[in-house]
């Protein structure tokens, strides 16, 4: 449950910006920092706190960070300035952080055999899948009936519920305790990754790849993020074991988990655009209409173990992203005019393909981190999991762009500077489309309309291949799962 709404926060503003635009009048910047406070001090923290439950007790973690959750949404539903709303999304991302990676990592600890902690696993990320997709629908239902505050005041008793329950049922756990937590060590991977994924972030809009600010916070966190790992291996009792990256099947997972989410959330952006824009569905229709890739993502979570135990990771790892590339082909016959058995047929594929490879490389990841390391394993994976999703959105939409950008930026009977404020974006171009009026406005309208789908198209051949790509990563992971015995030698050696 506290993993539901986790996930759930991560989606369920985006239908809430226009409501609370029109309430608080947040300047461009101040838009721009509402909607990713959350995500940048969620990802930039997961370490920090993943390795710090492995110290203090994960439970303790998991109970501060259900409290501190609370209370941010308290703040953020009552928000009377940007600048409050701003700063409780933010407390909101540090609650976060303490409660993802604790979740994951008690797994480790409660379902020590590696076929029930599969299972644990399957259920775990089904719950993922269906926070981050309700979270729109849900959004969308409390705007119709309530202000925009009751996205967040919908945590409050949810929480209260959780704490007391987690707090008596959930064991304390921690790992190795020798040695001083490094808080330096927390520092520098806490200001390397939040600079590497605002980084990534901004390359993804405004001037791309030529942007300065972007470039300098991507190279000053790939800086930071080097002095983390050169300091890691010097130290007797680092934060991250290194070593884990050693192992092929703890590497191969991790670099899968950051494919899939490259490849998949760019394309999601790029998704709920088409349908919103070019279908003109409302948000809580559009929201409805990927409720089959949800329903999909709860199957394949839940099936997840069998397939594992009879397949392997290897071969699961590598079907699933297979299969997603697959869907994504599939879905290349999205046109102008709605197609509704297309895409629910695409979105059912790809959201157990997808699920199906985030599984096998979530549960290889973990299986391979000895026990007193398991926070810091579940941070990786986390922190992996948001910097695919962060440079997805940087790579694909800047594929997006430079495939749209000529379908509108000469059109007969279009004025030139009409035609350059189209080249942002798609619902830019209505809007001047609508102020032009006319032959000029329908011409310019039908224009940015054809030019988006064309992108669609070359966004989607872009994602099956970076899928494709993961396969023949996956080739590296192990064919078979291992044995209570290996796994329990393999703790002892590294425990």
């Amino acid at each position: 449950m506290s993993l539901l709404l986790v996930a759930l926060d991560s989606t369920v503003l985006h239908v809430a910006v226009p409501s609370l635009t029109e309430d608080l009048r947040p300047g461009p910047i101040e838009l721009l920092w509402i909607v990713d406070a959350y995500p940048l001090a969620a990802a930039s923290l997961l370490i920090l706190f993943g390795t710090l439950g492995d110290r203090v007790g994960r439970r303790r973690v998991l109970l501060l960070g259900y409290a501190l959750f609370a209370a941010a949404s308290g703040l953020a539903a009552l928000a009377t300035s940007p600048a409050v709303l701003i700063a409780a999304r933010a407390l909101l991302g540090v609650g976060g952080a303490m409660i993802m990676p604790a979740t994951l990592s008690v797994l480790r600890q409660v379902f020590p055999d590696r076929k029930e902690r599969a299972v644990a696993i399957g259920v775990w990320s089904a719950v993922a899948a269906v926070g981050a997709a309700v979270g729109p629908v849900l959004g969308g239902f409390l705007l119709e009936h309530f202000w925009w505050g009751s996205v967040f005041l919908v945590n409050i008793p949810l929480m209260a519920v959780i704490w007391p329950v987690a707090r008596l049922l959930l064991p304390e756990s921690t790992g190795d305790r020798d040695g001083p937590w490094d808080l330096l060590g927390a520092g520098l991977a806490a200001l390397g990754i939040l600079g590497v994924i605002l980084g990534v972030k901004r390359l993804g809009g405004g001037d791309g790849f030529t942007d300065p600010a972007a470039l300098t916070a991507l190279a000053a966190g790939v800086v930071l993020l080097w002095l983390f790992v050169r300091r890691q291996r010097r130290l007797r009792h680092p934060l991250i074991d290194m070593s884990m990256f050693g192992r092929a099947a703890f590497g191969t997972s991790v670099g899968c988990i950051v494919l899939a989410m490259l490849a998949l959330v760019g394309l999601e952006l790029v998704a709920v655009q088409y349908l919103q824009l070019v279908l003109h569905l409302s948000p809580v229709a559009a929201g409805l209409r990927l409720l089959p890739l949800t329903f999909a993502a709860m199957a394949a979570g839940l099936t997840g173990s069998r397939i594992l135990h009879r397949v392997g990771p290897r071969a699961m790892v590598c079907g699933g992203f297979v299969l997603t590339a697959c869907a994504v082909l599939a879905l290349t016959a999205m046109g102008a005019t709605d197609r509704p058995w297309l895409l629910t047929g695409g979105f059912v594929l790809l959201g157990f393909g997808l699920e199906t490879t985030l599984f096998g490389a979530y549960e290889s990841m973990l299986s391979e981190a000895p026990p007193d390391r398991a926070g810091g394993a579940a941070a990786i994976g986390e922190t992996s999991y948001q910097l695919g999703a962060g440079m997805g959105i940087a790579l694909l939409g800047s594929v997006m762009n430079a495939a749209y950008e000529p379908g509108v930026r000469r059109v007969p009977g279009v004025p030139e500077y009409a035609a350059d404020q189209a080249t942002h974006s798609l619902g830019e171009a209505y809007d001047v489309a609508g102020r032009l009026g006319g032959p000029a406005g329908q011409t310019l309208r039908a224009a940015a309309r054809s030019a988006f789908v064309h992108g669609l198209h070359v966004t989607l051949a872009v994602s099956a291949g970076l899928l494709l790509i993961g396969a023949l990563a996956a080739l590296c992971l192990p064919r078979g799962m291992d044995t209570a015995r290996a796994a329990a030698a393999r703790d002892a050696v590294h425990g």
